[in-house]
């Protein structure tokens, strides 16, 4: 059983609305002293699946907002089982809000078995890259957006590891 996380209303639900997900080893750099993952590792993998999330529904790349630049205003992750060196992990991505400036991701990691290790969440504002100030999310990427968090609650996570 997961530990309460503050932004999540009901696991299960919350859970059956990923899809996306990139599949991930656990290198031995990304270990501590004591054998499991670092503290600052899980957020090179939400980086990592963000990035090709986004890439998997047009907006990284040359399909971005021309007057803003991403950035990550703010990021969290709960640690719910330990990691270890050559752990196999399915990093999940989806869209939980969709802003005028920004829009909140959310995040789960898998094991092999299809326990939760890892839950996180974080906010993605665009800004413009001269004067540093939000500017609104294009119409065709909110769009872009919805559409992916539509479709997502109609596809239920896998768990398989093939």
């Amino acid at each position: 059983m997961l530990k309460s996380v503050t932004y999540v209303e009901d696991i299960e639900t919350w859970r059956s609305e990923f899809s996306f997900y990139v599949p991930i080893k656990i290198r031995f750099s990304e270990t501590d002293m004591f054998g499991h993952v670092n503290n600052v590792s899980p957020f090179i993998y939400f980086e990592e699946a963000r990035i090709e999330f986004l890439k998997s529904i047009g907006l990284f790349g040359n399909e971005q907002n021309d007057e803003g630049i991403p950035i990550v205003a703010d990021l969290q992750c709960d640690y719910h089982k330990q990691l270890f060196f050559n752990d196999h992990i399915k990093l999940y991505v989806k869209v939980n809000h969709i802003g005028n400036t920004s829009f909140d991701v959310h995040y789960m990691a898998m094991d092999e078995k299809g326990d939760v290790c890892l839950t996180g969440r974080g906010r993605l504002v665009y800004i413009h890259p001269e004067i540093g100030k939000p500017v609104p999310l294009s119409d065709s990427m909110k769009e872009k957006l919805l559409k992916k968090i539509i479709s997502s609650k109609d596809e239920k996570p896998k768990t398989d590891f093939q």
